[in-house]
């Protein structure tokens, strides 16, 4: 995310395996397969995330897990938010009060959307607005062209924050 004068808010702190308990309300990430997956911290070793297509793929509800859990054996980082919009307290209690929700949408709600929201009131995902928003512009240029219009630029999609 960045402010006004377009400095990186999003700082990542390479932490491999954790080596100590982190902060409450600190917003977790781990890599999996393809993507990178995000949690929020609420203490006593737990982690509340939306749980996405988890290890099925049906869709998965928002829940509260045990960093194991959540990690899944990959390492964990800590992505820093310096600004938020709220305490950590507040971070945990937007978190836990989403507990039971079941609107997982890989482009729209996913566990990314679920964080910032968390964090800074804005429902955003960098993997979804990054690369994912420049294949669909690559895309509907193709389909003007294939469909005998000239490419444009007009209605680009341009993503408001990329992660670093």
């Amino acid at each position: 995310m960045q402010n006004n004068n377009g400095k990186d808010l999003t700082l990542w702190r390479q932490s491999g395996e954790l080596d100590q308990e982190p902060a409450l309300g600190a917003h977790l990430e781990t890599c999996r397969f393809v993507y990178r997956h995000h949690g929020l911290y609420v203490g006593a070793g737990t982690v509340v995330h939306y749980s996405g297509f988890g290890s099925t793929w049906r869709s998965g509800s928002v829940k509260e897990v045990t960093l194991s859990e959540f990690a899944m054996g990959h390492p964990i980082r800590i992505v820093d938010h310096p600004n938020s919009a709220y305490s950590p307290q507040e971070v945990v209690d937007r978190a836990r009060s989403r507990i039971g929700e079941d609107n997982y949408h890989l482009l729209t709600n996913n566990c990314e959307h679920f964080c910032t929201w968390c964090v800074y009131g804005l429902s955003r995902s960098a993997q979804v607005e990054g690369p994912l928003a420049r294949a669909f512009c690559t895309l509907s240029r193709a389909a003007r062209v294939l469909r005998g219009a000239p490419p444009t630029l007009a209605g680009s999609i341009t993503p408001i924050w990329t992660s670093p």
